[in-house]
């Protein structure tokens, strides 16, 4: 039978989200980062074998632990793809194929998680494109993908794939392309993330969103 590991790497806490500083606090940027996290924990967790969150912060470690995930400390100064390249190799020991998750896609639901784990019984390579061409969810094997997350991933690691020889499968969703970077997205997660901790978290701080007919659809206010 073939073992799924998922990993989430996750930055420093005090690094969280840096381009939404005209929008969060330092607090509450750190505060929505968890609860990304706690989604995206609880979204992937009943489909895979094991959850193993990599962040070279020892805070996040600390926040994860209770979470029923496996913690690794990155080693060395290195770079997301050199983090992620540690944790496969990690879970290569454990596990045929790994689910790559960013932490900051809270609208993920389990069921996508459990389709993309079917799916990869025909397609060893499962990929969910991100708005602007990065990658938000990678099911591949253990072994013959290099880690290419950054700008323009999901083209990289489809050209990975096809060097490999590797059949590949696109999981085109709206809710698995919506990463948190700008106060737009957050807007986005207002409106489509009922029941996430996310939004609960928006809402808990006063933001509220309005559409907008300007450079951006949404405006995100608070109170």
């Amino acid at each position: 039978m073939t073992n799924t590991y998922a990993i989430i790497p996750v930055s420093r806490f005090s690094e969280a989200k840096t381009r939404l500083s005209p929008t969060l606090t330092p607090l509450e940027r750190e505060n929505l980062l968890k609860a990304m996290l706690m989604d995206v924990i609880g979204a992937i967790k009943g489909s895979v074998d094991q959850v193993v969150v990599i962040s070279s912060d020892k805070d996040v470690l600390n926040f994860v632990k209770d979470l029923d995930v496996t913690c690794l400390s990155e080693k060395g100064k290195t770079d997301l793809n050199g983090a992620l390249t540690q944790a496969v190799e990690w879970c290569s020991q454990h596990a045929s194929q790994v689910l790559i998750v960013p932490s900051d896609v809270p609208l993920i639901h389990p069921d996508q998680v459990q389709e993309m784990v079917e799916l990869s019984v025909k397609w060893p390579l499962v990929i969910a494109p991100a708005k602007g061409g990065g990658t938000n969810a990678l099911l591949c094997p253990t072994q013959d993908i290099k880690m290419k997350f950054g700008d323009w991933s999901f083209f990289e690691h489809l050209k990975e794939a096809e060097n490999a020889g590797m059949p590949w499968y696109i999981y085109d969703s709206f809710y698995l392309s919506l990463d948190v970077n700008t106060a737009e997205d957050l807007g986005e997660i207002m409106i489509h993330g009922f029941g996430t901790q996310t939004r609960k978290f928006l809402k808990s701080i006063g933001l509220e969103v309005k559409s907008n007919h300007g450079t951006e659809r949404l405006m995100v206010e608070r109170k």
